[in-house]
Parts: C-alpha cells; sequence; structure tokens
C-alpha cells in the first residue's frame, strides 16, 4: 500500500525522491520520509501528513546522488514522525511496503540481545533484524533476514560504510526497476518511473537487486546473477497528470471512452475478409480457447471495486452460459477450503495485479487444480505473472483512489470473455454473439453522451451533501450496479451508504428509510422493472428523498421521484456502462461539494498489497 522510491544517479536525488513521491503519494499519504547518502553519511528526514510537508522541511544545501524515499499508509502504528520511514538502526536504513506477520517473535529475540525498537512499526524490525546479521556483506544480511520472515515486505535498504548504494528485495510486494540516462530508478509502481523510461522490469521475488547509478545487478539468494524480463509501459507521463482537470478522478472518468475502445476494440475482429461478423478474438493475448473448455463452473474472485465488476459478470455469464458462476470476496474464500477441480474456471480481477489477497485466492485456485485467468491492468503484476491466461484492460494508470476506468474496462473484459465463452461453447449462435459483440463496440458513443449529463448530476448532488445516511436499491445488474455505487460514494464522501436489492427493502431496511433519507432507485432492466416501481413506491411512502435514473422509454409516475437521469436509449444488457458513470459524477461532485480531499480519501489508499 506504500509509495516506495530509491534512486542513485546523476541529478540531485532529494529532488528526484520528491518528485517520485508525489507520483505515489495514491499509495499512501499518513507520513513521508527520504533517507540521502549526503557527505559520506545517511541523512534522513521525515514528516507526518503528505509529501507537501516533507518538501517544506527540506534543506536547501542537502546534496545527494543517492537515496530513498517512503509515502506511508499506516499499518502498524499510528501516524507520527517515529512511525514514518525511513528507520535506522545501526549500520541499516530501510523504507518497506507491506507486513511483516511474525514482527512481534523476531522483537522479543531481538530485546533478548539489548536491542530495542522506539517506534511501533514491524519495519523497524525489519531494520534491526538485517543489522544484527550485517558483518560487511549485505547480500548475506538481507539473506539471513528474510528467510526468518513471515509475510510480505519490498524493502530499499541502504548501509552506513556501502555509499551510492541501495539493495532491494521483495515477497508478496511490488518493486519495479529501470535504467536511464539519468541514474537507476526502483519503485513500488511504474508511475514513478515515466520520466526516466519506458523499459523497466519487475523485481522477481526473493531475488536481490544491487542498485547503483550505472546499472542494477539482480541476484537470487544463492549469489547467482539473474535477467529479469524486461517490458514496457504503454502511456507517457501525461496519462498520470491531471491534465487541466481539478482532480485525477475526474480526469479518469472522462477518460473512461477511450479505456473503453483499447480494452474492446483490439478484440473485436470480423471471422473473415468477407464476413459481417464481429466477434471478439483473444489470439492478441494468448488465452486458449482450450481455457474455456470443460468448463463446469466459474468462479470470480476479487476485493472491493474489482468484485463489483465480477458481480455484473456474474450475472451475464450465467445468463449466456447457463452454468454455475459464484462471486467471491478473496480474502474470504482463500481461507474457506473451496471445492476446485479442473473443470472450475477461476477468474481473478485485480486492477493493479498486486492485490494481496486476490494474489493469495489465485494461488489456492492453482494448488487445487482450477483453470485460473485473471483481468488486470498492469504488465507483468504478480497476479499476471502467475495465471494461466490474462486478460489486459489497457486502461491505462489510474491515480485517484476511487477506481473509475478501472472499474468499466473490467466490465468491458467481462461482457468480451463471456461472448466469446458463448461462441466457442456454441450457447449462442455466431449472429446471436457478433450482435452481442456490435453493441459492446458501440456503447462507446454511449458512454461520451452521458458524460454530458455532469452538470445535471453536479446539481442533482447538492441534495445529498447534507445526508448522512443514503441508500442504494436496485434488481438483477442494476442491484449489482448499486453496490459500486454505493462503496464509491462512502469512501469518497464520508456519507454512510448501503445498496440493497430492492425486494429485501420490506425485509427490515425499510426501517431505516425515513422523512428526507436520499434513496438512489436504479431502474433500467424491463424484465423487473414493474417490482422495481413498487419498491420505489415503498421508500417513497416513508418520505425518502428518491434519485431515479432510468431509460428514455420508462414511464414512471412524476410522483415517485424528486429527480431523474435518464440514459441514452441503450439494449438493457449493455445498461451497466452508462449507468456506472453517474454514479461515479455523483460521488464526485457530492465529495466535492462536501469539501473533501476527493483523490485521497482518509484512510485509503490506492493498492492493498497488504492482508
Amino acid at each position: 500500500m506504500c509509495g516506495i522510491i530509491g534512486f542513485a544517479g546523476y541529478k540531485n536525488a532529494p529532488e528526484a525522491l520528491l518528485n517520485g513521491l508525489s507520483e505515489l503519494e495514491y499509495r499512501g499519504y499518513d507520513s513521508a520520509g527520504i533517507a540521502c547518502f549526503s557527505d559520506g553519511v545517511i541523512k534522513v528526514l521525515k514528516s507526518v501528513g503528505k509529501v507537501s510537508n516533507l518538501r517544506k522541511e527540506l534543506p536547501p544545501d542537502l546534496l545527494s546522488f543517492c537515496g530513498i524515499g517512503h509515502t506511508r499508509w499506516a499499518t502498524h502504528g499510528g501516524v507520527s514522525k517515529v512511525n514514518a520511514h525511513p528507520h535506522t538502526f545501526g549500520c541499516v536504513t530501510l523504507i518497506h511496503n507491506g507486513i511483516i506477520e511474525n514482527y512481534h517473535e523476531l522483537e522479543l529475540i531481538l530485546k533478548q540481545q539489548g536491542k530495542f525498537p522506539i517506534s511501533q512499526t514491524d519495519s523497524e524490525i525489519a531494520a534491526m533484524l538485517i543489522d544484527s546479521f550485517y558483518q560487511g556483506n549485505a547480500y548475506t544480511a538481507i539473506r539471513d533476514a528474510v528467510l526468518q520472515f513471515s509475510g510480505s515486505y519490498a524493502f530499499c535498504i541502504m548501509f552506513s560504510d556501502q555509499p551510492e548504494t541501495i539493495y532491494c528485495i521483495r515477497k508478496g510486494s511490488p518493486l519495479v526497476c529501470c535504467c536511464s540516462e539519468q541514474g537507476s530508478i526502483v519503485a513500488s509502481d511504474m508511475v514513478a518511473l515515466l520520466r526516466y523510461s519506458k523499459d523497466y522490469f519487475v523485481l522477481p521475488e526473493l531475488q536481490i537487486a544491487k542498485v547503483t547509478r550505472n546499472s542494477i545487478l539482480v541476484t537470487d539468494l544463492e549469489g547467482q546473477e539473474c535477467t529479469p524480463k524486461l517490458l514496457s509501459i504503454t502511456w507517457d507521463l501525461s496519462s498520470a497528470q491531471k491534465n487541466g482537470f481539478k482532480h485525477y478522478m475526474l480526469k479518469e472518468i472522462y477518460e473512461q471512452p477511450e479505456s473503453l475502445r483499447r480494452t474492446i476494440m483490439p478484440r473485436l475482429r470480423k471471422t473473415d475478409d468477407d464476413s459481417v461478423l464481429l466477434l471478439p478474438d483473444f489470439t492478441e493475448d494468448n488465452i486458449p480457447d482450450s481455457l474455456f473448455s470443460n468448463i463446469n463452473r466459474i468462479i470470480i474472485t476479487a476485493c472491493g471495486t474489482a468484485m463489483h465488476a465480477g458481480l455484473i459478470g456474474r450475472i451475464l455469464l450465467e445468463r449466456l452460459l447457463r452454468i454455475p458462476v459464484s462471486v467471491e470476496i478473496a480474502s474470504e474464500f482463500r481461507y474457506e477450503n473451496p471445492i476446485l477441480d479442473k473443470y472450475t474456471l477461476v477468474i481473478t480481477v485485480s486492477q493493479s495485479g498486486e492485490t494481496a489477497d486476490t494474489l493469495a485466492a489465485l494461488r489456492l485456485a492453482k494448488n487445487l487444480g482450477a483453470k485460473t485467468l485473471s483481468i488486470v491492468n498492469v504488465k507483468g503484476s504478480s497476479i499476471a505473472r502467475e495465471s494461466n491466461a490474462v486478460f489486459y484492460t489497457h486502461a491505462g494508470p489510474e491515480i485517484a483512489v476511487a477506481s473509475t476506468k478501472a472499474y468499466t474496462s473490467q466490465l468491458a473484459a467481462f461482457y468480451l470473455i463471456a461472448f466469446r465463452f458463448a461462441y466457442l461453447t456454441k450457447l449462442q449462435t455466431d449472429t446471436q454473439c457478433s450482435l452481442l459483440s456490435s453493441k459492446l463496440f458501440h456503447i462507446i458513443p454511449d458512454v461520451e453522451q452521458v458524460l454530458m449529463l455532469a452538470d445535471k448530476v453536479k446539481k442533482i448532488s447538492r441534495n445529498l451533501i447534507s445526508a448522512t445516511d443514503l441508500f442504494f436499491i436496485g434488481r438483477g445488474l442494476d442491484y449489482a450496479l448499486s453496490c459500486e455505487g454505493s462503496i464509491k460514494l462512502k469512501e469518497i464522501t464520508y456519507i454512510h451508504s448501503e445498496a440493497y436489492a430492492a425486494g429485501e427493502l420490506k425485509h427490515g431496511t425499510l426501517s431505516l428509510v425515513t422523512e428526507g433519507v436520499p434513496v438512489i432507485a436504479l431502474a433500467t432492466q424491463p424484465d423487473v422493472f414493474s417490482k422495481m416501481i413498487s419498491n420505489i413506491k415503498e421508500v417513497r411512502a416513508r418520505g425518502a428523498f428518491v434519485i431515479c435514473i432510468t431509460t428514455q422509454d420508462a414511464v414512471i409516475d412524476p410522483t415517485l421521484y424528486d429527480q431523474k437521469l435518464i440514459l441514452p436509449p441503450i439494449d438493457p444488457l449493455f445498461a451497466p456502462f452508462c449507468t456506472a458513470i453517474l454514479l461515479q459524477l455523483l460521488a464526485y461532485y457530492t465529495s466535492l461539494l462536501r469539501g473533501l480531499d476527493v483523490d485521497q480519501p482518509r484512510n485509503l489508499a490506492k493498492s492493498v498489497t497488504v492482508e
């Protein structure tokens, strides 16, 4: 979850580190710190709060060409200067992303040696243990220490007697590296590498990188030199900047037509030059058709917003394939001793490809013999590398904590997978699959049309800024969308929000619907429309303030709602794309009007790499 940056090069390291931390701040913003070699010693600077606070405290005369930096999302210990990274003990100064699960047992051993931490963090214990093994050989000390760690970690380590050198190692948490004319850089996310190079590599787990200004040497724990696979970033630095938008979230909402275009269009092809059939094709993804053969059950496992994309995927896959599909929370699935076999396809979903619980669920599925397919956005990520097959969403970098374009790109992935699966198994005819694919292709202009409703959504959001409780209701696909709309709103507005399948209201929830309580009612599905209207009447009868999202041809008594948003003409099966964007805009403008930090909501960070 934390942001890590290491730099050894030919420019001033403090400035390079602070720029990198600013680009990584979405990974954590409780505190920040840097450590630099300067005048032959390691100098450490820390600050509580955002990177801007640290920048204010930077001495103007600090000159260095090698250093490490960290922006923290608190796991062990509260938000304080002493708990901020880097941590120093003896000869060792380090930064850490992850959790050392057995830190307390190690702490007790170190205390018996007369060594006592000053912070509340597991990271300082790691520094103490590495220092206890250090006798001048960094490789030996790091190897002996990590063999005692349980949990996940990505470390950047400096030793006081080895100037201008950084050592890195990881397990479970991400680290990417690159070399450029300006020097060598290591970071927890490729966003921090963009200003230096588009070519990078993912540091393999349990391999040590020795980073100097001229090279990055990678060896395994036995000292054998390794050559990691070189990858390329397909987007540029401007993709990770605001480009005139007030917030990253708003920019990323407006980028959805393009992210959908990149996700959908390369996978739709005519069967031959003379064909009128447009069908999904995964040849360039190296997803074999055999992955979909002899499958009698599908399990989708993910966390948060990615799991909500899976809820849409479940409905779609079951409708088209007529096989059972379940959606499992990854943090629960991995501990439930699930029943899996070679006839089960497990689909894992993660924007970063590093979500710790989802990665663990993937590994469990593979160990139990299931086929695995992952939907991820980051090439070379852990989940991508360990899956049998990977569907890359090509959404580009997503900086705002609240996911927007990653979510709709994940939806597009599920639609394409469902159509390809149905085509291969002949559960839908070629003509039917082609018609569905064509409708998916034409969702892009519909999304562009929905974005034109932003001003109206902003006006409606004024009715929510003083709310303390809020409810989303829907049925079928609309209920799945309600789950995503609710989490989007609560995470950036701090309004208590819940999503309910509308038919469940009378089984307890109606007791919470009182005069003036906002209810956002989604009514885009014709097969349950009449039932949904009955549910809207139920909340209206209790005095709810109703915001209705529906279709152009829907006829709803105006007395049943206070505000209404209408989707463009669209096949109801594809309504989730447009509805999702309206809900994203509603959350964004409500947060904005409440005067909150839209991009960096309290207590949250972007990439959840701890369990």
